[in-house]
């Protein structure tokens, strides 16, 4: 984007490789302003976190009346490694953080706002699964207003204009409905076994039935006795209790649903976040205060002792110490900007992509197997599965391709692959990027020259030849709408990665 190609990953074709919309702009703002990209990433999130900590407080604090506190759901949070991993990993976490506990604040504190509409709405542009949060937070704050119809209609309009203008621009500039890793992962799939193990990795590494049970038993107490007498129950202030609770379990049970995600516990956490907001700070009582000692006894032995089995590596489920892994492969307790010293595999990789960048040849790549001359690819054309490190390595003229699919649309609407690991189960063999990249004279290593022919008669077909024009063409006028208007089909289509199947799926021979 900086360097003027627009919000692509590589030159020349329209993928929306970010899940989140906002944060993506946000870095973008970072280094038009100057600031290195990298740390705006790191260190903005971690402010982000700390902010969205104060916000979550300051939320619990009005809902209990302004009373003094003592923090219950905080130390929990802080007792989780992954919560810290992932409040500086780059990735919008904090973000999500800030978005998640402001939001509800704002619900709190000023149902009747307009502007609390238009931050309620802004969830499926902080992560499109955070699209639940919005609905179920618009549903309360409809719930404590009442408003006239005209009031329902100027807070939906309020709430939805910019998530559905962008969605407007996503479905005409991409011709997709949701971005490409939403495609690649099956997000409206349904692997409930993988999603169950997902949930235990986070639930048993940490013991969290432990504080979850001294949680819930403060929130029934409070529940009980607010406004100073047991038995008297808070009839509107449960509305806004409530609904963080509520995202909380629905965000839980999609991530369940979709069978988790590759890393350990990341995407658990907003919905553990939401289910904690109400009784993030409690009043102080004694029931109170003994529960806050005993959350923080066990956050001191979660964050001290309490870790994975596969630390520092990949479990056995798939599942990644995803902070581990990259401490290993940079040789770097803190990483940052990524060297990868201490992966051999890795640095020969960044070496080829390096010496053919400086020949100043096209040179086709494939995942180490050496580079190979073509008259058809730009500069350097290079797959690896490592997404970050082959954008990062390969010059901005080039293509990194991305064999799993996560920024390669051809790659994310192949079928998926039985027993492959969540979020990494597609993938695109070499004969498909070649002859879509341009075939080299000497083929690459194990790959039938026929299966190639075939992937390329595929390519001119139906579904995939729309495919590469939806993100390839010129966007003209027409491209946008005929974009618009094969958007919902485009995104559900897929196709076999055996070239020669596919070929007679797509083109009917």
């Amino acid at each position: 984007m900086l360097a003027g190609n627009g919000p692509v990953f590589n030159a020349g074709e329209r993928v929306e490789s970010s899940t989140g919309t906002l944060w993506q702009w946000l870095l973008v703002a970072a280094g038009a302003v100057g600031a290195d990209p990298v740390s705006a990433a790191v260190y903005g999130g971690l402010a982000l976190t700390g902010a969205g900590f104060a916000l979550a407080g300051l939320g619990a604090l009005r809902l209990h009346g302004g009373r003094v506190a003592v923090p219950l759901g905080s130390p929990l949070l802080l007792g989780l490694p992954p919560v810290w991993d992932f409040a500086t990993s780059g990735l919008e976490t904090g973000l999500l953080t800030c978005w998640i506990a402001g939001a509800w604040l704002a619900l709190v504190a000023r149902p009747r706002s307009l502007a609390t509409s238009v931050l309620l709405g802004l969830g499926p542009l902080v992560r499109p699964d955070l699209g639940l949060v919005s609905v179920v937070f618009l549903g309360a704050q409809w719930l404590l207003v009442r408003p006239s119809w005209r009031g329902v209609l100027a807070g939906a309009g309020a709430a939805g204009a910019l998530p559905a203008a962008y969605e407007v621009f996503r479905a005409g500039y991409y011709g997709h409905l949701v971005p490409l890793p939403a495609v690649t992962k099956e997000a409206s799939g349904s692997l409930w076994g993988r999603g169950v193990g997902y949930l235990a990795d986070l639930v048993l590494t940490y013991a969290l039935w432990v504080p979850a049970m001294v949680v819930v038993v403060v929130a029934v107490v409070l529940v009980l006795v607010r406004g100073g007498g047991p038995g008297r129950v808070a009839g509107p202030a449960l509305v806004p209790a409530l609904a963080p609770v509520v995202a909380g379990v629905l965000c839980w049970v999609y991530v369940v649903k979709v069978g988790g995600d590759f890393m350990h516990g990341r995407m658990l956490l907003p919905g553990l976040l939401l289910m904690l907001l109400p009784v993030f700070v409690v009043p102080v009582s004694r029931v109170g205060v003994c529960a806050a000692l005993a959350v923080g006894a066990w956050a001191v032995v979660s964050a001290g002792w309490l870790r994975v089995p596969y630390e520092g590596g990949i479990g056995p489920a798939g599942i990644a110490d995803e902070r581990g892994v990259y401490v290993r492969q940079n040789a770097d307790p803190y990483p940052v900007h990524h060297t990868f010293a201490g992966s051999p595999y890795h640095r020969r990789y960044l070496r080829e992509v390096r010496e053919a960048a400086r020949s100043g040849a096209p040179r086709l790549l494939f995942g180490g197997s050496g580079p190979r001359t073509t008259a058809d690819s730009p500069s350097v054309t290079a797959s690896y599965v490592v997404l970050g490190l082959n954008g990062a390595a390969v010059p901005l003229a080039g293509a990194a391709l991305d064999p799993i699919g996560l920024a390669h649309p051809l790659a994310a609407h192949s079928e998926r692959i039985e027993g492959g690991r969540v979020g990494h189960d597609k993938w695109l063999p070499a004969a498909w990027l070649a002859a879509d990249r341009g075939v080299p004279a000497d083929p690459p290593p194990g790959t039938d020259p026929a299966r190639i022919d075939a992937a390329r008669r595929a390519l001119r077909c139906g579904a995939l030849a729309e495919l590469r024009a939806a993100t390839r063409d010129p966007l003209t006028p027409g491209r946008f709408v005929r974009n618009v208007a094969g958007a919902w089909e485009r995104t559900a289509f897929r196709f076999p990665n055996d070239p020669v199947v596919a070929e007679r799926k797509v083109c009917g021979r």
